[in-house]
């Protein structure tokens, strides 16, 4: 299996300009000056990911109070990201990758196997990116359930 390059702290996040689920672009550098955490998550509307994006919009509010954006990027597209958003009340805002252009430069998607196949797809993972859009944070495929509160504990978010 080829390895995708990974993404460490220090590295510069690459930048970003993808659609959100309401139509809108959003670039990662029209962020600066707030931390941002950037995950991806292989599909809209199935039990891990649904899980997964609840765990952030649950902890949206303290997030933001602590001085965080939160995105969350898919392959999906924008009009199946809006439905996500409606059927389970999401505040997070959600990204479409349909190349998996921005999942291959954080090094988020490739070769991995499944059911003992080697098949192409998107390894779940978490991004803390700082004010100057420097990598604080790199988390390859992390667990869906209990990441968040995982990822707020390693923030120094709980107390």
């Amino acid at each position: 299996m080829s390895e995708t390059p990974r993404l460490s702290p220090g590295d510069t996040a690459p930048d970003f300009t993808l659609t959100d689920d309401t139509g809108a672009d959003v670039s990662l550098s029209s962020l600066r000056g707030r931390k941002v955490i950037v995950y991806f998550y292989p599909a809209a509307m199935t039990p891990g990911c649904t899980k997964q994006a609840c765990d952030f919009t649950d902890s949206l509010e303290s997030l933001q109070a602590a001085g965080y954006e939160v995105l969350g990027i898919s392959p999906d597209k924008p009009e199946k990201l809006g439905k996500f958003r409606e059927k389970e009340s999401l505040g997070i805002r959600l990204l479409s990758d349909p190349d998996r252009e921005v999942m291959t430069a954080y090094g988020a998607f490739g070769e991995k196997k499944m059911y003992g196949k080697v098949v192409q797809g998107v390894f779940r993972s978490t991004f803390v990116v700082d004010e100057e859009g420097a990598i604080e944070v790199a988390q390859y495929n992390v667990k869906a359930t209990g990441h968040v509160a995982k990822l707020r504990k390693d923030l120094g978010l709980d107390a």
